[in-house]
């Protein structure tokens, strides 16, 4: 987690977990403190992809 920043604004990430198995975060996201962008965890892979790239 130090080193992922976020893509838009390279502000600090904060893990939010939704479902985990041991310590793997299966569904969940990280969201911004700076620019409280979100990025979804889905099947334990997260999308750093900015907002407007994703699809």
């Amino acid at each position: 987690m130090e080193i992922l920043a976020c893509p838009v604004c390279k502000g600090e990430l904060e893990l939010w977990v939704e479902e985990a198995q041991g310590d793997e975060v299966l569904q969940g996201a990280l969201l911004c403190a700076s620019c409280h962008e979100s990025y979804p965890i889905q099947d334990a892979i997260p999308n750093l992809l900015p907002p407007q790239m994703r699809g």
